[in-house]
């Protein structure tokens, strides 16, 4: 299993509209993220800043790539470009974040 982490923002105004839109995600989104692999993601909004934090696990790096390939995933980052900084494709602008500790049982 491979865990990322990785911080964005949202637009300021935009804190309620972003939840909304996540409660829940589109069906079609949710299958085709575990049909890659995918296997947990959890996303924070820290108010204050208008930060998220985004964890995520899933089987391969080609499967997790391959999602931004798909027909749902780039109509997603469409949908979702409205309300927060992205980049010229839609993606959303994101830092992945280096892994420091990590405790399992």
């Amino acid at each position: 299993m491979i865990r990322k982490a990785f911080v964005t923002t949202i637009n300021p105004d935009q804190h309620e509209e972003y939840e909304r839109r996540h409660r829940p995600i589109w069906t079609k989104l949710e299958e085709t993220l575990k049909a890659h692999g995918v296997l947990d993601y959890s996303i924070y909004l820290y108010p204050e800043t208008s930060q998220l934090f985004g964890y995520v696990e899933f089987e391969s790096e080609e499967q997790w790539a391959a999602i931004a390939q798909t027909e749902i995933c780039q109509k997603w980052w469409k949908y979702m470009s409205e309300i927060m900084p992205s980049n010229p494709d839609n993606s959303p602008k994101w830092i992945e974040l280096k892994e420091v500790f990590h405790i399992e049982k």
